[in-house]
């Protein structure tokens, strides 16, 4: 596998604020991922940083311990060249942010609580190309089995109206089949998990437990906010994740019109506390790349074209919603999601609670990517 030529090799001297940063946290989420790759690798992405290349880093990276942010940063400048991506477009890339949501929950469905976050049905089944039926959108990689083979999967309108009402699809609906993990007293809160993927669930028996990402149903995501701004409710500019919760606020009879417009559906599972690796209550939830998220340290990025476990150095100067400082920071690619597509695309975790999505709500910033690359990917580039 060769190493796209969208990589620009650079010296760690041309990474605006290098010196300054915080090298030492985000070795420690590095170091979570190094300790993963032993039981199952990653897999390398589409624009060639190839996943066997990362082996003398994560063999350092488990047997080291640095003291200090000084020899954390010799330790990923000992391993790695940084190389500059650009956008797609040719210009600077996009960061946006994600958080992990704590909301109260039922057990059952009651007066209050009537929304449901659901698991996997079992008739969902995952699309590649050796099941993929003639005609179907190459871009679904789930469907519903049936026994004329694999068809798209019901969307976010015929789901919710399956599940919730209990009637419709004449008895082919969700309903009755003891998917609900937990019920939610809000709508918008369920989509809002649905966006962030995992949630911290506080129950009304007293248990604390955790959602995480199970499967979709396939379908392209669209943003309540981009919706909104092409109607002209909301002008693209001052779209965050407040303003469109204040516009549902303001219109609830039009919640349905306009999350049923996002056909995407998730599914969950739920894990434990502990399952979670949450002795360290700071850590987020465990995320595609199968290590809890560390906050302000991992960032999803486009899984086709990256590798989990790149480091990636983001400047986003105009971005000061982390600590009232130009976000500069060395982050360690751990997730992904529907809406992150392209070589300079990052969604930054900022933790969680309601402080944590006080931040990801706000953040939508150009930003400069450069992924750390494994020496020996680099032609000359010598120890």
């Amino acid at each position: 596998m060769s190493l796209s030529q969208a990589f620009r090799e650079k010296s760690f001297d041309d990474l605006p604020g290098w010196e300054d940063d915080d090298h030492l946290a985000s070795f420690a989420a590095f170091r979570r991922s190094a300790f993963h790759v032993l039981a199952k690798p990653y897999r390398s992405g589409g624009l060639g940083v190839d996943f066997n290349a990362f082996t003398e880093a994560y063999a350092a990276g488990r047997t080291v311990s640095p003291s200090d942010r000084r020899q954390a940063r010799a330790f990923f400048e000992r391993h790695f060249i940084p190389a500059h991506i650009a956008a797609e477009s040719g210009g600077a890339g996009l960061v946006t942010g994600f958080y992990e949501p704590v909301v109260d929950a039922s057990p059952v469905r009651t007066e209050r609580f009537t929304v449901p976050l659901l698991s996997r049905p079992a008739d969902l089944v995952d699309i590649g190309d050796a099941n993929r039926p003639d005609g179907m959108d190459p871009y679904l990689a789930f469907g519903r089995a049936t026994p004329d083979g694999p068809v798209e999967y019901f969307d976010r309108g015929e789901i919710e109206r399956g599940a919730l009402v209990g009637k419709g699809f004449e008895g082919k609906d969700l309903a009755g089949k003891g998917l609900e993990i937990a019920w939610l007293a809000d709508k918008v809160d369920a989509f809002f998990i649905h966006v962030q993927g995992s949630a911290r669930l506080t129950m009304t028996d007293g248990r604390l437990c955790r959602v995480t990402y199970a499967a979709k149903s396939g379908q392209r995501f669209t943003g309540p906010g981009k919706i909104l701004s092409e109607l002209g409710e909301i002008p693209l500019e001052a779209v965050t994740m407040q303003s469109v919760r204040a516009w549902f606020k303001a219109h609830p009879q039009r919640i349905n019109e306009i999350l049923w417009r996002n056909r995407s559906y998730i599914f969950f599972r739920e894990i434990s506390v502990s399952e979670a690796a949450v002795d360290d209550p700071e850590l987020g939830p465990i995320a595609a790349a199968k290590v809890p998220l560390t906050p302000g340290r991992s960032v999803a990025v486009d899984r086709l074209l990256h590798t989990f476990g790149t480091p990636f150095y983001i400047d986003a100067p105009s971005l000061t919603a982390f600590d009232n400082k130009s976000f500069r920071r060395l982050m360690i690619a751990q997730d992904t999601g529907s809406a992150i597509t392209g070589p300079a695309r990052g969604d930054l975790f900022t933790g969680t609670g309601d402080a944590a999505g006080e931040i990801a709500g706000v953040v939508r910033n150009p930003a400069d990517f450069y992924a750390l690359i494994p020496r020996r990917l680099v032609p000359g580039a010598g120890r």
